[in-house]
């Protein structure tokens, strides 16, 4: 999820180390935090494999930035990464978004289609977050206001998120 962000980011602008830091914050929030621990390693990882350039620019008020841009084999990496997210792109919420956000730099509408279609699938999957006897647990069935919410709250947003992919693909399919 994070050099999927590194890649979209940079797609659409070179950014300095920080900034990207700060995008990357802003959208997978508080939910997955990312650290320099993590993030300068990835860039390091990215540039080493030939997906990034990075130079040097003088700094605003101190020290000078390193500068990084998408490189001609990064921009194709992005693009078979949004052609073809992992399962867990597609089944978590969070790293679905980071998907979702850049899902536009696919230039092939049936592509994009078909990566919603993947997610919508795995939507309309019978589930739950609970679970009894091996079964999925229902709001009505929760047995506690708590998890019953939980479980409302859920229902909502997922039948908010299949009708919007509904819509999406029908628009993409047209």
């Amino acid at each position: 999820m994070l050099e999927l962000s590194i890649l979209g980011f940079l797609a659409e602008q070179p950014l300095h180390g920080y900034e990207l830091k700060e995008r990357i914050k802003a959208l997978s929030g508080h939910v997955r935090p990312v650290s320099d621990g993590a993030l300068y390693p990835a860039i390091t990882r990215l540039v080493t494999a030939g997906k990034l350039d990075q130079h040097t620019e003088d700094g605003a008020s101190a020290a000078p930035r390193r500068v990084l841009s998408l490189t001609e084999t990064g921009r194709e990496d992005l693009l078979e990464r949004l052609r073809h997210p992992r399962p867990t792109e597609i089944t978590d919420q969070v790293r679905f978004n980071t998907v979702l956000s850049f899902l536009r730099h696919l230039p092939d509408p049936h592509e994009q289609a078909a990566v919603l279609r993947r997610r919508l699938d795995f939507l309309l999957t019978p589930s739950s977050l609970f679970y009894r006897e091996g079964e999925p647990v229902t709001a009505e069935e929760a047995g506690d206001l708590f998890r019953q919410g939980v479980l409302r709250v859920a229902r909502a947003t997922g039948e908010a998120e299949r009708a919007w992919l509904e819509e999406a693909i029908a628009t993409l399919e047209e």
